[in-house]
């Protein structure tokens, strides 16, 4: 499995998510109907800051290889992110009142994602190139 197209398009997902919470923060407060404050405002920054390091975390190493021993922590730290966020997208996205599109969409991104990082991270890649 070419591990280089998985990690370039996580790159790219969290980098847009993670430009689009940083320059668009009080647009997304508005949108979402959530009570402007200096805690809110502060921890989408926050994780905009995440979106935007694990973003570049993944496009620097697309071309190495990941998997079983190699790269470890990467696809450990991905397959969290994305195992934990999908449990927790598909915990709320059905219940959710407002924008449940939004929600089910990211629901189904960060699933395909965790699956992907629970493959690589099970899969040897040294044992596949010979």
């Amino acid at each position: 499995m070419k591990t280089s197209i998985i990690m370039t398009a996580s790159a790219v997902f969290l980098a847009v998510l993670g430009l689009f919470i940083s320059f668009l923060t009080t647009e997304i407060i508005e949108f979402l109907n959530i009570e402007p404050n200096l805690i809110t405002v502060l921890f989408l920054k926050i994780l905009s800051a995440l979106y935007l390091g694990f973003a570049i975390l993944n496009w620097m190493v697309k071309g190495t290889l990941i998997g079983g021993i190699y790269n470890k922590p990467i696809s450990f730290g991905n397959l969290m992110h994305f195992g934990v966020g999908a449990v927790t997208f598909f915990k709320i996205a059905f219940d959710i009142e407002q924008h449940p599109e939004i929600f089910i969409s990211l629901t189904v991104i960060y699933i395909l994602f965790a699956a992907a990082f629970i493959y690589i991270f099970r899969t040897n890649p040294a044992a596949s190139k010979e």
